[in-house]
């Protein structure tokens, strides 16, 4: 039976096993699942507004947001710059085709985040959070 703890890196899940597995919600590139006390960060390379990329080893994962400037106060960005000491495990998820999510691994936070431009859903531009994540040891 898939779970949590029989998660394999480079398994491949559906957006309801992914909901089955955490007890997430079903949409959203960030994820709390607060019955398992873990967020779940998706980087979609699927007709996504948010520029994730990876420089090296290193996600550099927009935060949560759409429009507007995006605030650290707010929802799952809290909950990710929070995140070395709340106790949330982050599990990393890229998205390369609708509906199928390739599980990468714990992750973790390796500085603080900052910030830069880029444009909303609504066309104009805003701040963004950028987190430095990178895979926990063993995890690649």
């Amino acid at each position: 039976m898939l779970s949590i703890d029989t998660l394999k890196i480079g398994q491949k899940l559906t957006n309801i096993e992914l909901y089955k597995v955490f007890g997430c919600g079903n949409s959203g590139g960030m994820r709390r699942a607060k019955k398992t006390n873990s967020l779940i960060i998706i980087s979609s390379h699927v007709e996504s507004i948010y520029d994730d990329r990876w420089d090296g080893d290193v996600l550099l994962y927009t935060g949560m947001g759409q429009n507007r400037d995006q605030s650290l106060e707010f929802n799952q960005n809290k909950t990710l710059n929070e995140s070395a000491v709340n106790g949330v495990q982050v599990f990393l998820f890229e998205q390369f085709k609708v509906n199928e999510y390739t599980y990468l691994g714990l992750v973790e936070l390796l500085g603080q985040p900052y910030t830069e431009q880029q444009l909303g859903q609504n066309g104009l531009l805003r701040t963004v959070y950028i987190f430095p994540l990178k895979l926990k040891a063993g995890e690649r």
